[in-house]
Order: C-alpha cells, then structure tokens, then sequence
C-alpha cells in the first residue's frame, strides 16, 4: 500500500476527457502541464503543501495523442519540491516531444543544471503564490537567474494579480526571458481595461522579455465549467492579441489542487480558438512561440 495518501478534497484528473471540437495544428505544443510520481517511485517532498493523485508519465503521453498535440512541456509541481527525478525520467522518455521546468535551489552544481540542461530542461520555475509557499523566494530567484542565463534558460513566475504591485519591480530586474503562469491570474470580477489588469499589461508592454501562459481558465474563472469559463475570455483574447509572439497554452494536467470541479481537457482545447481567433494567431500561441522557446 501506498505510504503517499492524496489529499481527501484532491479531485482525481478526468477519467475520460472528450474530443475536441477544434482541431489543433500538426505540431502543437501542450506547454504547460505535469507528472506527479507515481509516488512510489518519485516520492512527493516532505515540505510540500498538498498530496496529489499519481498522474504518470504514460498517462500524460495518453493525453497528448487524444487531444491531438505532438508535444509537451512539462512543469515541475511544487508538490515534489527541488526533487527534479519524475520530471527527468519523463524527458528522458519523451522522444524528444517535450521540453521541462525544473526546480531547483540555490545550492545546485553546475554539474546538476548540466545534467538538467541535456535531459531537457530549459526553464526554473519559482513560486510567489503565498499560500503555496513558506517564504517568497527573492534572493535564491535571484542568485540562480544569474547562473541559469548562461545556459540561456528562462524563469517561469507563478503569482496572483493582487500581488503584482509589490513584486513589479523585482520582476522586471530580472535578467533572464520570464514566463508568466496563467496570466498572473487575474480577477475576473474586475474590468479587463481596469488598473489591476492593466498594472500586468504595462508589465508585458514595456519589457519585452515577458512572455505569459494564458492559461488554467478554470482556476481564473467564476462562471464556472456551466458557462464554459466565459469571464476569462477577455482576458486571455487581449493578451493573445497584443503580444502574439510571446504567449503561450497548456493544459495545466492533471490541474493541480482542483477543489470544486475537474476540468474536461477537450473542452479546455476548444477554448482556444475563443482565445486566438485566427490561423495566425493559434499557430503562434500553440507551435511558433512554444517552439521557439524549448526547441531552438
């Protein structure tokens, strides 16, 4: 028996994800989504804030090909901490169709990001979501920038829209390409042409450097899976539209910490198109940016 026991308000991933009505460009990237163990194999951390579901490697392969994207981009989940081991072993397994996002502290050896780097990875992501963290981690995330911009990595920002005016600054010395997780996750409640959404346009406006996931409607939004997410389509549309060349989608699988719903990722596909309007548009969001990033 397993000694990882998921959390009793864990919602397991979609058992049976419907096809999409869209259907996506030969070569689309899925770029953002995770492995959890199988925690017999790649224990969770002893720090972490939540224990998952196992959501394997092979499952999300499954996904992939059901969906109709060609390739992944993997984010190592706080639930494993700085163990990069899962997300490794996926790569390694991959075939070259996915790239990775690691975690790593600031103690890492060359060596390590090294070995890292050849298996796949080519991002750090680092977290300033309050409750998923003990303390923000300013100075480590600065220290590694520094190192990782000579591998020509880039840092993955995870936060919510509320805290941004006190992080602006620091995030904008940061030396490094810097990728946005679901658009600093906005609140949907308040205009999309109002400060608080505007304070995140400005940051993608005046550093060019900034690039932003749009995705994971279904933590943003408050219509709910009912009214198909609706709320966060002007969001995500804007950005889309002003900065086309530096988004990006994913599925967020196996949608970590999903307390209220599970998500239908074949719905989650059909969303795009309501995001990025035209040929153009999707084939930038969904093969020329993401490609750009993890393959060149």
């Amino acid at each position: 028996m397993s000694k990882f026991v998921k959390d009793a308000d864990w919602l397991d991933w979609h058992p049976s994800p419907s096809k999409p009505e869209f259907v996506l460009p030969a070569g689309a990237v899925d770029a953002h989504c995770h492995v959890f163990g199988p925690g017999e194999q790649f224990p969770f951390a002893p720090e972490r804030k939540y224990t998952p579901c196992d959501a394997s490697k092979d499952q999300l392969w499954a996904l992939r090909d059901h969906l109709g994207f060609s390739r992944n981009v993997i984010v190592q989940a706080t639930c494993h901490g700085a163990d990069n081991r899962a997300l490794v072993d996926a790569l390694n397994h991959s075939n070259d169709l996915a790239r990775g996002v690691a975690t790593v502290k600031e103690n890492v050896s060359d060596t390590e990001l090294e070995a890292l780097h050849q298996a796949g990875v080519r991002g750090v992501r680092f977290n300033f979501v309050k409750r998923l963290v003990d303390a923000l981690p300013f100075d480590s995330l600065k220290r590694i920038a520094d190192r990782i911009k000579e591998l020509n990595w880039h840092i993955v920002i995870y936060f919510e829209g509320q805290e941004l005016p006190e992080l602006y600054d620091f995030f904008t010395a940061l030396p490094t390409t810097v990728v946005v997780d679901h658009m600093g996750r906005p609140d949907v409640s308040k205009p999309v042409d109002g400060p608080e959404f505007g304070l995140f346009l400005q940051l993608m406006r005046n550093n060019e450097n900034f690039w932003s996931k749009v995705s994971c409607p279904e933590r943003i939004s408050l219509a709910g899976p009912t009214q198909r997410y609706k709320d966060v389509v002007p969001f995500a549309r804007t950005v889309v539209e002003q900065f086309p060349d530096r988004v990006l989608w994913g599925t967020d699988w196996p949608h970590p910490n999903m307390k209220t719903h599970m998500p239908d990722d074949g719905q989650l596909v059909d969303m795009i198109p309501l995001f990025a309007p035209t040929a153009e548009l999707q084939r930038k969001l969904l093969i020329d940016n993401p490609m750009r990033l993890y393959w060149s």
